[in-house]
């Protein structure tokens, strides 16, 4: 009995002591999956119903990238998409993985992260057609 409440205090206390990150990671996951639901099904429809996937070029996305906002709304699907999946990764990495190899799951996964983020903003925010 002495034992469990000592492990329940241990626990108290270790709460007192933690960051709230978990809590927001928790919330960013199901607000950034309605955001995506809604940008990743707008960007399906325009791509595939009114520009149609046959239309679909160099000269089309040059076309498009004239406009700031088909750059920004873009740039929010590229980011929301990426970090949400990221973090998606980071829990399967937190439930299979212990110790090191868990670590170097997660430098592996943020560099890679920050690698490709910084890539595809990149590409999005000096193409010139």
């Amino acid at each position: 009995m002495f034992e469990a409440l000592t492990s329940v205090r241990s626990a108290e206390q270790r709460m007192e002591r933690s960051s709230n990150f978990e809590l927001f990671a928790w919330f960013f996951m199901r607000v950034s999956g309605i955001l995506l639901l809604l940008i990743a099904v707008g960007h399906l429809f325009y791509m595939h119903f009114v520009v149609g996937v046959a239309n679909i070029d160099f000269a089309l996305i040059a076309e498009r990238w004239e406009n700031p906002l088909w750059r920004i709304y873009d740039t929010f699907l590229l980011v929301f998409a990426f970090t949400h999946g990221t973090n998606g990764m980071r829990y399967i990495i937190d439930d299979y993985f212990r110790g090191g190899v868990r670590v170097t799951l997660k430098i592996l996964l943020y560099l890679l992260y920050f690698a490709l983020m910084l890539m595809g903003s990149y590409v999005i925010f000096t193409f010139r057609a």
